[in-house]
């Protein structure tokens, strides 16, 4: 499940925790955007749900310097030894410069070194050197993990889905359905051992068709019209199907661009239905080749109406309903 949930404090999220480790849910991924950092929701996961394996999907590589970046996973490494994946990706260049103030250049080239900075960082080493993108002189890490975690690489196409699969632990994909699986993972030859596949698959488990496609589309103008990802849905062969969104959204039409995905698109691309439902669908992923699919909640009437009496039932019926 992807963590912290919207509209619960993160003071309350224990009972978030207890309740998705009970379901039967085996790990909590943080993502960071404008809402909650990476790394804080995953601290507090690690002394409260003591079970639970913990990743970032993803932590950005130009928003933090690279030491401060090894500082952050190494603290929460040591918090849960054997249980963090550091995920790690470019962003977008609205986060990182709009929001943030920091250029957006080279963006495959600063993710690899800092991939590669990671690492030697991580395993303790002393770095002192000059990447491609950025200068390290003489860090090394005070408090190195014991257990250094694995790390993965946030990709959309075949270059960095080639990096990731020669240099990383793992990758993390997003924005796809589970018919575009294929395609991806095809890309990822080479693969190191114990090589992952991680998914972030938007749910939203309501049967009003309405609400969950009129959000379905909200998500997909906002998102699928950024650069990286209209390349990437290029790639997955969806140019034609996306071209009047991208004219719409180009020519300051929102509502036209919204009105422009069709529904067979918003609906493999945002699951929606019973809860029972949106579990199987997310099972398709799975069985295309998706190691670790993780859930994105999204908010429903049933939610809104219900409150946590509603999310706790949710949350079990999402997990299939038996503890681990």
């Amino acid at each position: 499940m992807t963590v912290p949930l919207g509209g619960i404090p993160l003071a309350d999220h224990a009972a978030v925790y207890r309740a998705l480790d009970e379901a039967g849910f085996t790990d909590a991924w943080s993502s960071e955007v404008a809402g909650a950092d990476a790394f804080t929701p995953l601290a507090l996961a690690a002394a409260w749900a003591p079970r639970l394996r913990l990743g970032t999907a993803i932590t950005p590589v130009f928003t933090r310097g690279p030491g401060l970046l090894a500082m952050s996973a190494a603290a929460l490494a040591e918090t849960a030894p054997g249980r963090f994946s550091l995920g790690i990706g470019a962003s977008s260049p609205v986060i990182v410069r709009n929001w943030n103030a920091v250029e957006f250049t080279e963006p495959f080239r600063r993710t690899r070194d800092v991939l590669r900075f990671l690492r030697a960082a991580l395993a303790g080493e002393t770095v002192d050197g000059a990447y491609d993108t950025f200068t390290v002189r003489r860090f090394t890490l005070e408090r190195p993990p014991a257990v250094p975690p694995p790390l993965l690489l946030a990709a959309l196409r075949p270059g960095m889905l080639r990096l990731a699969a020669a240099e990383a632990d793992g990758v993390i994909l997003n924005w796809l359905a589970a018919g575009d699986v294929p395609q991806a993972v095809a890309a990822l030859d080479d693969r190191r051992p114990g090589f992952e596949v991680v998914t972030r698959i938007f749910v939203c488990p309501t049967e009003d068709a309405a609400h969950a496609r009129a959000l379905g589309r909200r998500l997909i103008t906002s998102y699928l019209t950024v650069p990286a990802y209209a390349e990437f849905h290029r790639w997955l062969g969806r140019e034609k199907v996306f071209a009047p969104m991208w004219k719409a959204w180009a020519a300051g039409d929102r509502r036209g661009a919204a009105a422009a995905v069709p529904d067979e698109v918003v609906d493999a691309l945002v699951l929606h239905g019973a809860p029972e439902t949106c579990r199987a669908e997310v099972l398709r992923y799975a069985d295309a080749g998706v190691d670790v699919p993780v859930l994105a909640l999204l908010p429903t009437p049933e939610l809104t109406a219900g409150g946590a009496a509603a999310l706790g039932e949710l949350i079990t019926r999402l997990g299939g309903g038996a503890s681990r």
